[in-house]
């Protein structure tokens, strides 16, 4: 069986390797020199930056990523991250800003600013809602019914803004209590040794070990569709033939590759579906310093900031992905749909951010890197990821366009990849990963 994978992201890289595991004679075209798409490092004045990715991974050694590298074959190390996360808030109460000075505390006391009447609230909505989780309505919605305190729309906005690049009221409530349960289930972040690099040049060696072959600076210019069926792709002209086509570039460009548009009414669908779509947009402000500024390899959310969601500081437990004696910081924040032609002043307030979250301390900015348009944080917001499936027999989407439901970013690809393996192997009982 003969298999094509559009991309060599994280997704396509992840198909690779599970399909040449099985026996398929399997082949990638990347139209980039490079492979990992968002998802690799790349070198600047020593220091390892990603593509994309923060170096971490939402659910650390024990989920759905690290289950399916372990399935494939693929040895990463995984570190965990402690603390998951802290959150920067203001000293005093009553305070707005950082400007009277702050402080850290655990992730899990994220409402200790609330009043005494909404923390009751609180834990008994936290056993209530895992029995029966929202469906209807946005997270911000949620809040604004159960806890309508400003600190509590803070906090949701920097957790959405730093793992899905959303506002609180862009994030489906059932998306958002799908992504909670997965955080009970699995755990919180952790960070691969050697970056996001190490991840898919090790899932590359796995491919090529398997028979695989990976193709660079080659673009697939069409999909080969006829009466509802994929039989192959276009590459420079030529027509390669394969039983089984799976792409890593979205479910809209994917489509737009087809030859052939069918007139079921299961495509017609497909297509109303793909014009719901959009992509989530954000910055990241890679900084340099001789000392460490946040002091552990967990995630920073700050709440009170007027763009930056959240950093992090992964030299804390890989020093190698900096010089020595360096540490490398990164900075996210998401942009709103509407401030996409305003990249400027976003990444401008960004930098006011990190004055007043690092007051007196001295660093260097490495790199601000814009994902947005046709590189973007996800090609479909979560939440709003439709099947891996398409109206083509033969024909999957995988990666951040079309990823698992409640999965945070590489954990979403890595489901959506399950999801996918699970459809063409029929396996009911796929590796998700160990949980706690």
């Amino acid at each position: 069986m003969k298999a094509v994978i559009i991309g060599a992201g994280l997704g396509g890289l992840l198909s690779a390797a599970r399909l040449s595991q099985e026996g398929y004679d399997v082949e990638i075209f990347e139209c980039l020199p490079i492979i990992g798409g968002r998802f690799t490092n790349i070198d600047c004045q020593g220091f390892q930056l990603s593509t994309g990715a923060l170096h971490m991974l939402p659910h650390g050694p024990t989920g759905p990523l690290a289950g399916l590298l372990n399935n494939v074959g693929a040895d990463v190390s995984i570190v965990r991250s402690s603390p998951m996360a802290m959150i920067r808030i203001p000293s005093r109460k009553d305070d707005h800003d950082y400007s009277n000075g702050y402080k850290d505390i655990p992730f899990n006391k994220f409402g200790s600013r609330f009043s005494l009447w909404n923390r009751l609230k609180l834990s008994l909505l936290m056993i209530t809602t895992r029995r029966s989780p929202p469906k209807k309505g946005t997270l911000g919605e949620w809040i604004t019914k159960h806890l309508d305190e400003e600190h509590a729309h803070r906090t949701a906005d920097a957790f959405c803004g730093w793992s899905l690049s959303l506002k609180n009221k862009e994030v489906p409530v059932e998306e958002a209590f799908d992504i909670f349960e997965k955080l009970y289930r699995y755990g919180g972040t952790g960070v691969p040794m050697g970056g996001c690099k190490s991840i898919t040049d090790t899932l590359a060696e796995v491919i090529m070990a398997n028979g695989g072959t990976i193709h660079t600076r080659t673009e697939v210019t069409g999909i080969i569709t006829d009466n509802e069926q994929a039989s192959g792709v276009i590459v420079n002209g030529v027509e390669h033939s394969a039983d089984l086509v799976i792409s890593d570039v979205g479910h809209i460009a994917t489509e737009q590759l087809c030859t052939t548009s069918p007139l079921s009414q299961e495509y017609k669908q497909y297509i109303e579906e793909l014009k719901d779509l959009k992509p989530s947009a954000g910055l990241k402000i890679c900084l340099a310093a001789n000392e460490p500024l946040i002091g552990h390899s967990g995630v920073l959310l700050t709440p009170y900031t007027r763009r930056v969601n959240g950093l992090n500081e992964v030299t804390n437990v890989d020093p190698n992905l900096a010089p020595a004696d360096k540490h490398l910081i990164m900075a996210h924040q998401c942009v709103a749909w509407d401030r996409i032609d305003a990249i400027e002043d976003e990444i401008e307030l960004g930098l006011q951010d990190l004055k007043e979250i690092f007051p007196e301390k001295n660093y260097e900015v490495l790199l601000i890197q814009s994902h947005h348009d046709d590189w973007p944080v996800n090609r479909s917001s979560s939440g709003m990821d439709i099947s891996n499936v398409t109206p083509f027999e033969g024909l999957y989407v995988v990666g951040d366009g079309a990823k698992g439901k409640g999965g945070i970013e590489v954990e979403g690809v890595a489901l959506g990849v399950i999801n996918t393996m699970t459809h063409i192997m029929k396996n009911e009982t796929p590796i998700l990963g160990s949980g706690n």
